[in-house]
């Protein structure tokens, strides 16, 4: 392809992913990321039977929080050393970390070995989605990235389509330790993959004495916090108050180690960048997390059809982020903007629909406004971030802002369920509904103000 053909093709958002140099890479980080999408959507659906068999319902909960605390302390820990040594060293350790705790959890006797599993499987996540956006900035040019984006984003929809009803038949049919193992090839073949993709990675940049660098210890009191958080919303009762509000102070003495100066603040630059990360996270959260639970009591669907509209937002997703792909030249600062919009418009609308008088059907646009809105918002972030970020400080920057999207989607979901202990109840969530909806819009409309803030123009 000639240098005038390779920009034609770029400017068009497409010949991107696929051309002689760019498709080993491609192809190992769709594949990477389908298989955490595979992972995640399979175990939500298997979860129930998995621990009935192994005699651990008393705790329901704490697969899923085994996977949030590694893949926290992870996270972090994969920053800084990505800051340090690049990210060879987290490409190749993060997929055998994570094909272990699919064998683990894949042979598990015992709950405490399903939860070792969960954490391995977490420590690989975490690890490997930091090292993946380094060697997206490594590989692809700036009017590149919006493309991989979209690819990154297109490779949800299909595990999200097909991912609970395979695991749903291999539960059934076969047994639920295969919803785990029956990965490891596609691991085995990522990581192959992933080899092939270290090899044309240059050594990284000279450390800088000034660079920011995140501490083991507040990376231990951020995970701890977020499970505090998280556990008190899945169990509300005055203790889990009491601990909830303990893990917010943990929460917040370790951001200050663990987000750039001005997060909180959402300075110009890179602090809004993180912030903004928070900020759509969490709105989001409060359609992706109460949908299914409203549908189902308010509007009697069962239990397909209310999990359907998640499907719908996936969808709504992927379509917005390869709208913005195909085209690098629009600003990512509006791009940014319309997505808080859209995300606050799904709200005003959920607010009505999860009311008894209301129709159940425009759930459908709700779920499709707000997933449009997190595809064209999402990639923003993502190239902002990169923009605003000098090359030996992408680790700590890409960190925090995995932790912004974990930290917002903890407290509305903890929000969410005080306010159903304190309006509603989960068999007749309305109320709880209406008033968490208008306050999440108001986060939304929050952030499309706060996104404003840039200390130059595109």
């Amino acid at each position: 392809m000639t240098p005038t053909a390779a920009k034609a093709a770029s400017s068009r958002g497409t010949g991107v992913l696929w051309t002689p140099e760019h498709r080993t890479a491609s192809a190992g980080l769709v594949l990477v990321v389908t298989l955490v999408a595979f992972e995640s959507m399979g175990v939500a659906t298997a979860m129930p039977t998995m621990v009935a068999e192994l005699h651990g319902e008393a705790l329901y909960a704490w697969p899923f929080l085994a996977f949030l605390i590694a893949s926290v302390v992870a996270t972090v820990l994969s920053g800084r050393a990505c800051d340090r040594h690049g990210p060879k060293p987290s490409l190749l350790i993060g997929p055998m970390i994570f094909l272990a705790g699919l064998l683990v959890a894949g042979t598990a006797g015992s709950m405490p070995m399903l939860l070792a599993g969960r954490a391995l499987q977490g420590i690989g996540t975490g690890t490997l989605l930091v090292a993946v956006s380094l060697v997206i900035a490594l590989i692809y040019t700036d009017r590149e990235r919006p493309v991989v984006y979209a690819a990154n984003a297109a490779a949800w929809v299909l595990p999200a389509v097909l991912g609970p009803p395979i695991a749903g038949l291999l539960t059934e049919r076969v047994g639920w330790r295969w919803v785990f193992l029956g990965l490891t090839p596609l691991v085995l073949l990522g990581a192959g993959l992933l080899v092939a993709v270290v090899r044309r990675l240059g050594s990284p940049a000279p450390a800088s004495p000034g660079a920011r660098r995140a501490g083991v210890l507040a990376a231990f009191a951020a995970a701890g916090g977020v499970t505090a958080l998280t556990w008190a919303a899945q169990d509300p009762s005055p203790e889990a108050l009491g601990y909830g509000l303990a893990g917010l102070l943990a929460l917040g003495v370790a951001l200050r180690g663990l987000l750039p100066s001005g997060t909180l603040l959402a300075r110009p630059g890179l602090p809004t960048v993180v912030a903004s990360r928070a900020l759509i996270a969490a709105s989001f959260a409060g359609i992706e997390a109460f949908i299914p639970l409203t549908m189902s009591t308010v509007h009697g669907f069962g239990a397909a059809a209310a999990g359907l509209p998640l499907t719908v937002a996936a969808i709504g997703w992927t379509a917005g982020s390869i709208l913005q792909g195909r085209y690098p030249d629009w600003s990512r600062e509006r791009l940014l903007r319309s997505g808080f919009f859209l995300v606050a418009a799904a709200l005003g609308l959920f607010a009505v629909v999860s009311q008894p008088w209301s129709p159940g059907w425009p759930v459908y646009v709700v779920s499709l406004l707000a997933g449009a809105g997190m595809g064209v918002a999402m990639p923003a972030i993502s190239l902002l971030l990169l923009r605003f970020s000098v090359e030996r400080e992408r680790g700590f920057n890409t960190s925090a802002m995995q932790l912004g999207d974990w930290m917002g989607s903890a407290l509305t979901i903890g929000l969410g369920g005080v306010l159903l202990a304190a309006l509603a109840s989960a068999a007749q969530p309305s109320a709880a509904m209406g008033v968490l909806a208008v306050l999440m819009a108001t986060v939304a409309l929050t952030g499309a103000v706060v996104s404003r803030r840039w200390p130059t123009a595109e």
